[in-house]
């Protein structure tokens, strides 16, 4: 197949991903230049189908310091959350940005939740010192998408690129040049030349079966960068948020607890208070995470489908209406997927994968090594997370590092020559890997939906809460089967237009090689911090393990090395709540 088949797109900046990193990035470049340059957001879904929508809880920032909050007690509550393994730097510049985006976000016309006296409602949430959450519902995201949608539909300089699956990176002499991907739709390889581009694609949550991700999570970007040579950061930490309703998964929003609803055990007792005497259930999602799984491991939870049991969130103690006027979401979930009304029963819930605070390895204003090339919001790892993402941190990063990418590209791109049209043999190995080597391929014989399956026990197995040196041995050795096994796939639907099948063996590729990352970094971590827990290692390890872990690809497999964690002015010190 030659390159006759091959599509050619020239634009400006390339965005890859449309949630709310993207969307926020594409609109800020078009600020910055008045519209003067063209903007190609390119997503593997519809635009507003991105995972940003399914956000529920809120989004942080300091709005009210009168009532007490302020930069610093943000930026603390970070630092100490992240299990101090955030670059202090990057969360002080970080903290301070928030209370903008919010702000222009208001003024866009976001509808944020109200108290009586007019100002923004503000919420609880696990490891924060004061109601730091701003919420419009139980839909933040959502109504966050809708606003950053509508403020974009004022600039023609934007094209949406929807159905496009990005399969790689064109870098040459250290110089991001563009993109290659596969028009879902015609089933042709598109060529995207650029001056500059953002990878705003999410984690990999989807690399778990038992995820409140959507199923289009599947950490593209990342392995898309990995894969060219760019370091992965910190990937070994994985987040599982506490309460996903059982057996769906389907996330529970933190709100629930912020808003006074309690987690019980099979005894019905509230156990949180011996795991967090302070805060109770309001202790940050690995805490409660691990609370939860002590429970059910030591019988105390309460028998679910699959081995799936789980302990119960009981909202009751809020009532009736204001479970109705401040969650009227969630009970919707629990009526459409259990037939349960929270308001007369408690939920059944159980942790479940759902952020990757790993990432794209890059600096506290998202560059990458790549000249050209940033990262933002989930796909980025810059560090402000740490070891521990607090909950409503996400969809601020997600803002204020799609400005401040949107920002820089746009900038670069006013000043940048032309971009390079000469890749056409980048193009030619990518389309011989995609329709020969794969789509092709005659013999073989493995499923690639059986292989994900697999994938997700081996996952869901030894890279869950609790980890071992011996389970993550275990685990490495079953993914490096599966990437052998991979080699010897066979697509079956041999059609080009609307290949489902081919882009779902694209994206078990880069889970494989993720999946390879998670487990190789995190059985060289001989230390328990934050999300990730050895039981054979359960202590922090502050001398030997303050540092960030670096992951390049190489053909035996990703190449470890580290680099020092910064801190300004917060020493390590024992996590209390």
């Amino acid at each position: 197949m030659g390159l006759a088949l091959v599509e050619k797109v020239s634009t400006d900046i390339i965005i890859i991903g449309s949630g709310l990193a993207g969307l926020r990035a594409a609109l800020e470049a078009s600020r910055v230049s008045n519209g003067r340059l063209s903007v190609a957001v390119v997503t593997k879904t519809e635009v507003m189908r991105a995972h940003s929508v399914t956000a529920e809880g809120g989004t942080a920032a300091v709005l009210y310091p009168d009532e007490g909050d302020s930069y610093e007690v943000h930026a603390w509550d970070t630092v100490k959350g992240s299990d101090f393994l955030a670059d202090q730097d990057a969360v002080e510049f970080f903290v301070t940005l928030c209370t903008e985006e919010m702000l222009l976000l208001e003024h866009w016309g976001c509808p944020w939740s109200r108290r009586p006296d007019g100002r923004i409602v503000q919420s609880k949430a696990g490891g924060l010192s004061f109601p730091r959450m701003l919420a419009a519902g139980a839909k933040t995201g959502f109504y966050e998408m809708r606003t950053l949608y509508d403020q974009l539909l004022r600039y023609d300089n934007v094209q949406k690129f929807e159905d496009y699956f990005v399969t790689s990176l064109v870098i040459n002499g250290g110089r991001f040049q563009g993109v290659t991907a596969l028009n879902i739709r015609s089933g042709a390889l598109v060529a995207f030349t650029a001056k500059a581009g953002i990878i705003a694609t999410g984690g990999a949550g989807r690399l778990y079966g038992s995820s409140t991700c959507s199923y289009n999570v599947t950490g593209d970007g990342l392995a898309i960068a990995y894969l060219a040579g760019i370091p992965l950061k910190d990937m070994e930490f994985v987040q599982f948020h506490p309460t996903g309703l059982v057996p769906s998964c389907i996330l529970i929003s933190e709100v629930c607890r912020g808003e006074g609803g309690y987690l019980v055990n099979r005894l019905g007792e509230r156990f949180m208070q011996r795991y967090a005497p302070k805060v109770a259930d309001l202790a940050p999602r690995d805490i409660v995470s691990r609370s939860i799984m002590k429970e059910i491991e030591e019988g105390r939870g309460l028998p679910g489908p699959e081995g799936m049991d789980y302990v119960l969130l009981d909202l009751r103690p809020m009532g009736r209406e204001r479970i109705m006027e401040r969650l009227p979401s969630i009970r919707e979930i629990a009526m459409r997927h259990l037939n349960l009304d929270p308001c007369e029963e408690p939920l059944p819930v159980r942790p479940a994968c759902h952020f990757t605070m790993g990432g794209i390895h890059c600096n506290s204003q998202g560059v990458t090594s790549v000249q050209g090339l940033w990262a933002a919001g989930e796909a980025g790892c810059v560090s402000i997370h740490g070891a521990n993402r607090l909950g409503s941190n996400a969809t601020s990063v997600c803002l204020v590092y799609g400005r401040l990418t949107g920002a820089a590209a746009a900038q670069l791109a006013l000043e940048a020559r032309e971009p390079m049209e000469a890749f056409d043999g980048y193009v030619r190995e990518e389309e011989s890997r995609i329709f020969s080597q794969l789509l092709g391929r005659e013999g073989g014989g493995e499923n690639p939906y059986e292989l994900r399956r697999e994938l997700w026990e081996a996952m869901d197995e030894y890279a869950f809460i609790f980890r071992s040196g011996g389970g993550l041995e275990e685990g490495l050795r079953k993914v490096r089967e599966l990437k052998s096994r991979f080699n010897q796939i066979k697509v079956e639907d041999r059609s080009r237009v609307g290949n489902t099948e081919l882009v779902n063996t694209l994206e078990l590729g880069f889970m494989l090689d993720l999946a390879e990352v998670i487990f190789t970094g995190a059985l060289a971590r001989t230390e328990s911090r934050g999300a990730h827990f050895r039981l054979d290692y359960p202590a922090r390890d502050d001398e030997h393990w303050l540092r960030h872990t670096l992951a390049e690809y190489t053909l035996e497999g990703p190449k470890l090395s580290y680099i020092p964690v910064t801190i300004t002015k917060w020493q390590p010190e024992e996590r209390r709540y």
